[in-house]
C-alpha cells in the first residue's frame, strides 16, 4: 500500500507552492527589480513557516533515529563529489588543449533532431523550449521543499530518512558517472569549452605521447598496435610537465597537470573544475532532475509529479539544445536515475505495509500498561502511551510517574534536537543555493 498524505495537510499545496518557486524565479529575466525583493521575500516565507510548524510537529523521534544514516549519506556524497571533480579535471587536462580544439563534436542525432522541430514549431513555442525556465538550483529547492514538507505531514516521516536516501542515491550516481567518463574520453560538443576555462598544457600527459599519439589518426599503425599488442612507435624524448611542490599529494600532479600560470593547491584545481570541458557521460544536471521526480512521484504523487517530470525533459531537450551534452548523456541519465532510486528503497519508503504491523506491535508490548493506567483513570499516562503508539517512541516500562519524567526529558532533549536540525536544514539549504544558482 502507498502512503497518501491526509487530504486537509495537502489539497495540492506543495505542488503549488513549487511551482510558485519556480515562476517567481524566472521573473530574473522577466522583470529583474521583482525578482530582486520577491524571491528572497519567498525565501524567508519558506523559512518562517518552517520554522513556525517545527513546534507541533509530532515525529521528532522518528527523525533522530534518522540522523546517523542521514550524515553518513551527506559525507559518502561529498566524498563522491571530491572523487568527481578530480576526475573532471583529469580527463579535461589529460590530452592537452590542443586535443580539445582539433577534434570536432561527436555526430548526435538528436541535435539534428531539435535544428529540424525548430524549422516547424511556432515562434511561441519555440522560445518556451530555449527558456532558462529550470536549473539544477530549482530541482534542488524543489526536493528541499518535499523533504521539508513532512513538517506538514504532506510526506512520511521521516524527512532526514528521504534526505538520506536522496543523498545516498546521488553519490551513487556520480561515482558511477565519474568511472563511466574516465574509462573512454569524448570529445566536447562545445570545442571552444577547455580553451575558455582550461589553462592545461596543449601537449599530452606523457603517458598518452607513448601509448596514444602514435596510434590516434593512422590506420596502418593501428592494425599494427592490434596485431602486436604492444607499444611498438619510438617517440623520442617526451615533452614534460610542470610540476609545484604539493607535498604528500604530489602524486595528483599527473592527474591536474598544473601550469606555471596557476599558482596555488591541488584544491583550488579542483573548484575550478566545473562541469569539465568533454563530454561527461552521463549527464549530471539531468541526474539530478530525475531524482528530484523520482522522490516527488512516490513521496507526494499526484498533479504536480507530472508537472516536474515536464521540467525533467524540458531540462534535457535544453541540454541538448545548447550542447552541454550529447543526447546520449540525458538518455542514460534518465534511466540510471530511475534505476538507482529504485534500489535504494530500503534507506526510506513511501510504502507504510510494515507501519501498520510495527504499530500493532507496540501496542502489544504496552497493552498491560495501558489496561492498568486506565484503571487508574490516570489521563495523562493514557495520553503519553497512546503517544508512544503513534510517534513510534521508545517503550517506557517504569511506573507512571518516572515514566512522565522521562517523557519531560526526552521532550527536552526533542527540543533542542528539534531546533539544531531546524537552523542546521535552513543552512544547507541556503549553502545549496548559494553555491549551484550559476548551474
Amino acid at each position: 500500500m502507498r502512503w497518501r498524505p491526509p487530504v486537509t495537510a495537502g489539497a495540492g499545496g506543495l505542488g503549488v507552492a513549487a511551482v510558485s518557486y519556480v515562476a517567481v524565479d524566472y521573473l530574473r529575466y522577466l522583470s529583474p527589480a521583482w525578482h530582486s525583493w520577491l524571491m528572497p521575500a519567498l525565501w524567508s516565507v519558506l523559512a518562517l513557516v518552517a520554522v513556525a510548524r517545527a513546534p507541533f510537529y509530532r515525529h521528532w523521534s522518528v527523525e533522530f533515529r534518522s540522523v546517523f544514516p542521514f550524515v553518513a549519506s551527506m559525507i559518502f556524497m561529498l566524498s563522491t563529489f571530491l572523487f568527481e571533480a578530480l576526475s573532471v579535471r583529469s580527463v579535461s587536462a589529460v590530452l592537452g588543449l590542443d586535443w580539445h580544439s582539433d577534434t570536432p563534436p561527436l555526430p548526435d542525432s538528436g541535435q539534428w533532431f531539435l535544428l529540424a522541430l525548430n524549422e516547424k514549431l511556432h515562434p511561441t513555442l519555440l522560445e518556451i523550449l530555449r527558456a532558462h525556465i529550470i536549473g539544477l538550483h530549482h530541482f534542488l529547492m524543489l526536493f528541499m521543499m518535499l523533504a521539508f514538507s513532512v513538517l506538514f505531514d504532506c510526506v512520511k516521516a521521516p524527512g532526514l530518512g528521504l534526505g538520506a536516501r536522496y543523498m545516498f542515491t546521488m553519490a551513487i550516481g556520480r561515482f558511477l558517472r565519474a568511472i563511466t567518463f574516465v574509462s573512454t574520453i569524448l570529445p566536447s560538443a562545445r570545442p571552444w569549452c577547455a580553451l575558455a576555462r582550461f589553462s592545461v598544457p596543449a601537449h599530452p600527459h606523457p603517458w598518452l605521447q607513448k601509448y596514444y599519439v602514435p596510434y590516434a589518426s593512422d590506420p596502418a599503425a593501428i592494425r599494427q598496435v592490434i596485431n602486436r599488442d604492444i607499444a611498438y612507435a619510438d617517440v623520442g624524448n617526451y615533452i614534460g610537465d610542470y610540476r609545484p611542490d604539493w607535498g604528500s599529494m604530489s602524486f595528483l600532479i599527473d592527474f591536474l597537470r598544473p601550469t606555471t600560470s596557476e599558482e596555488g593547491s591541488w584544491f583550488n584545481l579542483l573548484k575550478k573544475a566545473g562541469g569539465g570541458c568533454n563530454d561527461l557521460i552521463y549527464s549530471g544536471h539531468i541526474l539530478v532532475a530525475v531524482l528530484t521526480a523520482m522522490a516527488w512521484t512516490e513521496a507526494y504523487g499526484g498533479f504536480s509529479s507530472a508537472v516536474i517530470w515536464l521540467f525533467v525533459l524540458h531540462s534535457a531537450q535544453r541540454e541538448i539544445r545548447e550542447r552541454h551534452h550529447y543526447t546520449v548523456d540525458c538518455v542514460v541519465a534518465i534511466y540510471v536515475g530511475i534505476l538507482l532510486w529504485k534500489m535504494t528503497g530500503f534507506i526510506w519508503s513511501a510504502k507504510d505495509a510494515s507501519s501498520r504491523s510495527k504499530r500493532l506491535s507496540r501496542l502489544e508490548k504496552i497493552h498491560g500498561r495501558l489496561i492498568q493506567a486506565a484503571k487508574d483513570s490516570d489521563m495523562d499516562d493514557i495520553r503519553e502511551l497512546l503517544k508512544e503508539v503513534e510517534t513510534d517512541a521508545p517503550e517506557n516500562h517504569s511506573s507512571s510517574s518516572s515514566g512522565r519524567v522521562r517523557v519531560r526529558v526526552r521532550s527536552r532533549a526533542m527540543w533542542v534536537f528539534a531546533s539544531a536540525t531546524i537552523l542546521s536544514a535552513l543552512t544547507v539549504v541556503f549553502l545549496a543555493l548559494t553555491w549551484t544558482t550559476d548551474g
